[in-house]
């Protein structure tokens, strides 16, 4: 492959660390990919990246054209970051229900950023209102739609995290836990690993407020990257074993309790993941290991009541 331009040759090849003190003495390993290393912070620089060359190479993306998207932040801040280095300009559908530093930081990588106002944080009709703004958008400019629900190209840019943990662990990995926003990060990422070892535990990690994969009812929470009120395409029963429901709460303790004892600096979403991961190598128990994701970091959150 030919080296990418600029700081997109910066994207993946994230190191993996071993969580030393959280899980306690009777629980197997937990191991966590530290995605924040990617250059905006955040896992999703490889998404984006995908999604974008893939587009150029079919053609369906034209030099110039506008690209649009719908996001709850990271995925928007990438796509900026990667745009401004291929020269695309971006607009970006958002709400204020998520973190002003994505936000700012879609701007600053020269996204135009429209907002879909909400009183009530992440609740079930956001995503529907900022998909279908994006939808109007695309229309009016003539746009690339990248549209991430949707978009199998994601897939590609996520698979490459679940192959890096193959070759960065020494023995079998038993079980993956994975947040799920649109979806893509929890195929992607696990399906290399349970090819390597079928017998993995694939568990889908959700806010236990918006527990719509188990079966729950939609609701408001404050996990940002997922939740988003109804499952996902991606989402089907052939790839996944369990689902893990964590609660706001306790993946805002978790966070705060990775970064003082661990220095595993994450958001809400990662909180979710070292919680379910947790619970799942002390059910394991000695002997067994445990892998999940930082999707990014901590700095995303300083401004909110995470860390605040």
């Amino acid at each position: 492959m030919p080296q990418r331009p600029g700081a997109l040759s910066g994207i993946g090849k994230t190191p993996i660390v071993r969580l030393s003190s959280l899980p306690g003495p009777d629980a197997g390993e937990v191991w966590v990919k530290l995605e924040a290393a990617n250059p905006t912070g955040s896992y999703k620089d490889r998404m984006a990246l995908a999604m974008i060359e893939a587009a150029e190479e079919r053609g369906d993306l034209r030099p110039g054209q506008t690209v649009v998207e719908y996001t709850g932040g990271s995925t928007g801040s990438s796509l900026a970051f990667v745009c401004a280095i291929k020269g695309y300009p971006i607009r970006i559908v958002s709400s204020n229900a998520f973190a002003e530093e994505k936000l700012k930081t879609m701007s600053a990588f020269g996204a135009e950023l429209e907002l879909v106002h909400s009183d009530h944080g992440i609740h079930p009709e956001l995503i529907g209102q900022m998909v279908e703004r994006a939808a109007q958008i695309v229309a009016e400019v003539d746009g690339f739609a990248t549209d991430q629900l949707n978009n199998l190209d994601t897939l590609d840019g996520y698979r490459q995290i679940g192959d890096e943990i193959v070759s960065q662990i020494d023995g079998e990995v038993h079980g993956a836990c994975v947040y799920v926003g649109v979806g893509g990060a929890f195929v992607g990422t696990v399906s290399p690993i349970k090819e390597t070892w079928p017998g993995l535990i694939r568990t889908i990690v959700e806010p236990a407020e918006s527990a719509v994969i188990a079966g729950g009812p939609p609701g408001t929470h404050r996990i940002e990257g997922g939740g988003i009120g109804f499952v996902p395409k991606m989402i089907t029963p052939d790839v996944y074993d369990r689902v893990d429901a964590v609660s706001t709460d306790d993946a805002f303790a978790t966070a705060r309790d990775a970064a003082r004892t661990e220095g595993v600096w994450t958001g809400p979403s990662g909180g979710a993941n070292l919680l379910a991961a947790i619970r799942l190598a002390r059910e394991l128990g000695p002997g067994h290991r445990v892998v999940t994701v930082q999707p990014d970091s901590g700095q995303k959150y300083l401004d909110g009541d995470l860390y605040g």
